[in-house]
């Protein structure tokens, strides 16, 4: 497998192990959609006791899982980008433009 150093090279190593296992039949948007929903709730599971301290202070092993469920949720979300065409980095580029416009610094 080539270095993913980017979301490009991210994008096309994820075409690759998908289309290897023939995954992309059930890559739907409405799948991914919801794969990335339980990721993300996994994530959330990791900080959902814990104070703000805690969360601060991840131990290693915590941190490593965290970790885990970060990359399940950026592989998700890159893969339905992927499926609808939505360059990720252009869609957020221009979110941040219209929040600069809707939230001003004071």
């Amino acid at each position: 497998m080539n270095a993913i150093t980017d979301l490009t090279s991210l994008r096309d190593a994820l075409r690759s192990f998908c289309s290897a296992r023939d995954w992309h039949q059930y890559h739907t948007p409405k799948n991914l959609v919801m794969a990335l929903s339980v990721e993300a709730a996994e994530l959330v599971e990791h900080f959902q006791w814990a104070t703000a301290e805690e969360s601060l202070n991840l131990t290693p092993q915590k941190r490593g899982e965290v970790a885990d469920e970060i990359a399940d949720v950026l592989i998700y979300l890159t893969e339905l980008a992927d499926v609808l065409g939505i360059d990720p980095i252009s869609a957020a580029r221009t979110k941040i433009a219209k929040n600069a416009l809707k939230y001003p610094p004071p």
